[in-house]
């Protein structure tokens, strides 16, 4: 097969050239090519990898060096020497140029013993069928499709195999188990049946791969177009049991007195799937796949009431920070954003089931805060009904909801907002130090607000302040400018400064 009229990009002819003065043989190879085959040469690749028979750093040097004086474009090297590996960056293509290698590796490390070896030897040593495929960049051969083990039928039939032996291929690198099951659902592939065989066999050589590497991979499977089909993968091969126990434990149906509850597994999953149609936040997704991880822990079965997870929104909350920390995931931002997505996430839900009140809705905005829209598209994503008249009912009363905020926000000005009474006036106010009855009569005024007793207006609030610190016993020592109620405060400011001590995690 000729496919050089489909080598578009422009380091092709540069490395064929530079190649043919070092007098060495090169070839793209790997997912650029899978892809070409799949796509057409009008897709746009992110990376490029290139196998020189010699040396890789040198071609990528030389090739640097004709970007610069022929295109006038200063390209980025960086250079792994301990690998034999360099890459270029290009525009918005990652270039790695790499050396043929063949690799052996002991038992217990997935770290390889590497020689310099023939292009063969690096096709044998790749992952898939569908990896090992190359392309001639040589002028005597240029476009000419190398493919030994058989990749081009395999994309052809929609199956993800290994090239050699696949428990030789997992054992060697663990970590092309859960690749496997990537490539497969980014595709849309099936993982042949003695490949799938040989990841349930070794998935206990997972263990010895970092678990940064392992989380990567996990981002990866949550950010396809339908990643619950990964996570069923990832179950039905073991390896879920070992790299995320958590969410295993979420498998299975009980029964007590001929009643069952639904396998919120698998309800998850498609959850997860609902709302990958409608985001691609990493982080709503995985708000997604936790929202219901405290359902194992909070599981009873009541007579006379059937099957109960009480507080497992609050309980499932408190089990992000430490899943974080054990999947090496960032203990920043992003994991406040999921454990308040994660523990608010009935709330919604709970609006569109009862008749709503102006009080419950200024709740919902003030606790939710910007993040209200992505709590929504959680909520509307948990309707997994097979019956399509409640599906239709839930999404009718989420429309309610989503009208009521609309109207409320506009009106109270609810969202983030910062009482029209500080901290440092009350305590000027009353002559005392920070202390908890300035939290109360903070909260109490936070409440009123929200109930929907004052307007969001200084001078309400400072009448509430008044009769809130009178009840506690406090004297005005002094008054605050503006007492007679004409300020008001709309809307800026950060919940987190409201005087709230640890109350925003309900």
């Amino acid at each position: 097969m000729d496919l050089s009229g489909h080598l578009n990009h422009e380091i092709f002819p540069i490395v064929s050239e530079e190649g043919e003065r070092l007098g060495s043989r090169a070839y793209v190879i790997g997912g650029f090519v899978r892809d070409l085959l799949l796509y057409g040469p009008r897709f746009t690749p992110k990376d490029i990898d290139i196998v020189v028979v010699g040396s890789g750093i040198e071609m990528a040097g030389r090739v640097r060096e004709r970007i610069r004086e022929e295109i006038g474009d200063i390209v980025p090297l960086s250079v792994f020497k301990n690998f034999g590996t360099a890459m270029l960056r290009w525009s918005e293509t990652e270039i790695e140029f790499v050396g043929a290698r063949r690799e052996s590796y002991r038992k217990n490390s997935r770290k390889p013993e590497v020689e310099v070896g023939t292009l063969e030897d690096d096709q044998r040593r790749r992952d898939f069928t569908v990896n090992a495929l190359a392309i001639s960049l040589n002028s005597d051969t240029y476009g000419e499709l190398l493919d030994p083990f058989g990749g081009i039928r395999h994309l052809e039939q929609k199956i993800i195999k290994t090239p050699l032996d696949p428990g030789l291929t997992f054992s060697d690198d663990p970590l092309r188990m859960l690749r496997g099951i990537r490539l497969a659902i980014r595709l849309g592939f099936t993982i042949e049946a003695e490949t799938l065989e040989a990841i349930r066999k070794n998935r206990q050589r997972i263990a010895i791969v970092s678990q940064e590497r392992i989380t990567d991979e996990l981002n990866k499977i949550l950010l396809a177009d339908r990643p619950g089909r990964g996570f069923r993968l990832l179950e039905e091969t073991g390896l879920l049991e070992i790299i995320f126990p958590e969410l295993q434990q979420m498998k299975g149906v009980e029964e007590v007195d001929g009643q069952f509850h639904k396998d919120n597994f698998y309800h998850t999953l498609e959850v997860l799937d609902n709302l990958a149609e409608k985001s691609d936040d990493l982080w709503l997704r995985w708000a997604a796949l936790l929202h219901d991880i405290a359902k194992p822990r909070t599981k009873k079965y009541e007579p006379g009431t059937g099957w109960t997870f009480h507080a497992h929104e609050f309980i499932g909350a408190k089990m992000i920070p430490e899943i974080f920390r054990a999947l090496k995931l960032p203990m920043n931002e992003k994991m406040k954003y999921v454990r308040k997505i994660v523990q608010l996430h009935l709330r919604p839900i709970v609006l569109s089931q009862e008749t709503v009140t102006d009080s419950a809705i200024r709740r919902l905005i003030f606790d939710a805060g910007d993040d209200l829209e992505d709590l929504m598209t959680l909520c509307e994503a948990d309707i997994t009904s097979r019956n399509a008249r409640t599906v239709r009912r839930h999404l009718r009363n989420f429309r309610i909801v989503r009208e009521k905020i609309v109207e409320l926000e506009e009106r109270d000005h609810i969202r983030n907002f910062q009482p029209p009474i500080s901290g440092d006036d009350i305590q000027h106010v009353f002559g005392i130090p920070p202390s908890r009855e300035v939290g109360i009569i903070k909260n109490a005024i936070k409440d009123a607000i929200l109930d929907g007793e004052i307007p969001n207006q200084f001078g309400p609030a400072y009448e509430k302040m008044l009769a809130k610190g009178r009840a506690l016993g406090l004297t005005v020592k002094n008054h605050l400018e503006g007492s007679a109620g004409d300020r008001k405060v709309e809307g800026e400011g950060n919940a987190a400064d409201s005087g709230e001590d640890d109350r925003g995690e309900r």
